[in-house]
């Protein structure tokens, strides 16, 4: 294995990086607009994206990406690799060595312990783990001593940096979380709300669905960071109030997600108080299909669980229908202009591990209703479809947002182009991305047939994005309704390919066993549906230094060396 390449580019990018403060906290407060108001500071416990970025300002990981996608030391002195001896000849393990002056923000010393927990948390069977697809293949994680973890696998891994890299997968404090393991994990609230973190800010107060507050942490490694002395983090209201908050009234600093039509951001940044950023990684828009029965009618806690198929989106002609109906470009000319692209691939990037997949770019109304004719459903007289007394009638959910709801609308309307009557819901970001288990409106329930969202994956290889969609990761009542395989999708061909990529050594054939799992998510049984390869887009101040959008990571990388500069 050769990482040269990738670990000069985390040393470039970290000698650009701007020069330390004189002083901490002598830049005052920074304020952050997240219209999904975050549910929790433990990304454990939440796929959201919200989630991640929001723990991100207080909870580290072993090793990050930058903003190029290279990988970079946070908490350990060097990158593992097969010169330094971190990683062995046979690749079935990966070794880290933590930095010796590391400590938690309550004073207490950073040691392997810590990342041995956090491994047995994520990876404890009644836990629900949203990252458990980080610890594909992980068969132990030993504190060799108190500045060294070894990480082993079940079979050669040519690319170790899942578990711990990355900000889906910090590091927990062992001391603070000992008593969370496994069901207990959603019930400790306070360690949840204010997690005892490594990072530059740390917690001082987490209001449910509102705000965060956070100071300063004194025990951060670089007493010149960060220059800023508080972050407040404001939730809630639209993507649309959120980038006028820092385009035109000033009000905030920093705005994640300004998923808005190209004319209206043009408008905004019109004001000339700041602007927006894109970075495309592997951000995707997409339909899942619920393989199973979302039914009302059957008992809670059977509801969309995989003991009960779904009565019609189990026909493969149909999901394949719902798809062809689709007018991608069009989807993108309305909202998301030069910062997206119409794709047919749940894997968009990194390169090599994007398939050739084009097919469904081409709107085809009559190639689908054709296809349903054949496959047996026939329209009754209201104009949809029905067969065996089973009619193609779909409740479509995702979150309330401007551009999420003209994608409803228009999909709507396609649909019924085929016979099928659709009925849209719309569910408040911060509810529907929650983590609440109590909750019937979370996207990992999915108490409905068909929903849309997106999410990416820290770094360049997809592979444990890919492990999500294995049987053992659907949601259920068993696993706090945590699950990452949202589609339920339950197919023993894929979890063997899900295991079989754990062993291929050569680069080139785990793109090839990357591509083709690609293609039976998407194209060949169309569980999954693509439609826009999204830009990674948010607004920040013309007074904020240091903003280095990173969409390979949590976009806010590099909030310690954030600065107040003048205009």
């Amino acid at each position: 294995m050769k990482l040269k390449t990738v670990l000069m580019g985390a040393a470039a990018a970290l000698a650009m990086a701007p020069a330390a403060m004189a002083e901490r906290g002598s830049d005052g407060q920074l304020n952050l607009i997240l219209w999904q108001a975050p549910s929790t500071m433990n990304p454990y416990l939440s796929g959201g994206t919200k989630e991640i970025i929001a723990g991100s300002l207080t909870l580290e990981p072993l090793a990050g990406y930058d903003a190029q996608g290279n990988i970079y030391p946070r908490l350990v002195t060097e990158i593992p690799t097969m010169e330094n001896g971190g990683i062995p000849e046979d690749m079935t393990s990966v070794t880290w060595k933590l930095r010796d002056d590391i400590k938690w923000s309550d004073g207490s010393a950073f040691t392997a312990e810590d990342v041995v927990f956090t491994g047995e948390y994520c990876m404890h069977p009644e836990g629900g783990c949203s990252q458990l697809a980080k610890f594909e293949g992980v068969t132990s994680i030993e504190a060799i001593d108190p500045q060294t973890v070894k990480i082993t696998f079940a079979a050669p891994r040519p690319d170790p940096f899942s578990a711990f890299v990355g900000s889906q997968s910090p590091i927990l404090q062992k001391a603070q979380f000992e008593n969370c393991i496994g069901s207990n994990a959603p019930t400790c609230t306070d360690q949840n709300f204010n997690p005892i973190g490594t990072g530059p800010f740390a917690v001082t107060e987490f209001l449910t669905n509102d705000t965060i507050s956070l100071e300063a942490n004194g025990e951060y490694r670089d007493p010149a960071k960060p220059a800023f002395a508080t972050v407040l983090v404001k939730g809630g209201g639209d993507a649309a109030g959120a980038a006028r908050s820092v385009l035109e009234t000033g009000e905030f600093d920093y705005a994640w997600n300004t998923q808005l039509a190209p004319d209206v951001i043009e408008g905004m940044e019109a004001a000339g108080r700041g602007k927006v950023a894109a970075a495309f990684g592997s951000l995707v828009e997409r339909l899942h299909v619920n393989l199973t029965d979302p039914s009302s009618s059957l008992p809670e806690g059977e509801r969309s669980t995989l003991e009960h198929p779904h009565p019609f989106l189990s026909d493969p002609a149909v999901r394949k229908a719902l798809s062809m109906a689709i007018d991608r470009e069009l989807l993108v000319e309305i909202g998301y202009g030069p910062a997206g692209k119409p794709t047919c691939n749940y894997v968009p990037a990194p390169e090599a591990w994007a398939s050739e997949n084009t097919e469904c770019l081409t709107q085809d109304i009559e190639g689908a209703n054709a296809l349903l004719e054949e496959a047996g459903w026939v329209m009754n007289g209201n104009g949809v479809r029905e067969k065996d007394g089973v009619t193609l009638s779909i409740t479509y959910q995702t979150s309330v947002n401007a551009v999420r709801q003209d994608f409803q609308a228009l999909i709507k309307q396609w649909w019924s182009e085929i016979g099928v009557e659709t009925e849209l819901k719309t569910i408040d970001a911060s509810v529907f991305f929650g983590s609440d288990a109590g909750s019937p409106d979370t996207l990992q329930k999915f108490y409905a047939d068909i929903e849309m969202y997106a999410d990416n994956f820290d770094g360049t290889n997809p592979a444990p994005y890919l492990a999500k969609h294995t049987c053992s990761k659907a949601p259920s009542p068993a696993n706090q309704w945590q699950g990452e395989n949202t589609s339920r999708f339950c197919n023993e061909e894929y979890d063997q390919m899900v295991a079989d990529l754990e062993g291929i050594v050569d680069a080139d054939e785990r793109a090839a066993m990357g591509r083709k799992m690609n293609d039976m998510l998407t194209k060949d049984n169309n569980v999954i549906i693509p439609i826009v390869y999204r830009g990674t887009a948010s607004a920040h101040s013309n007074t904020l230094g240091g903003v280095e959008l990173n969409a390979w990571d949590s976009e806010i990388w590099n909030v310690a060396d954030w600065t107040r500069i003048e205009e």
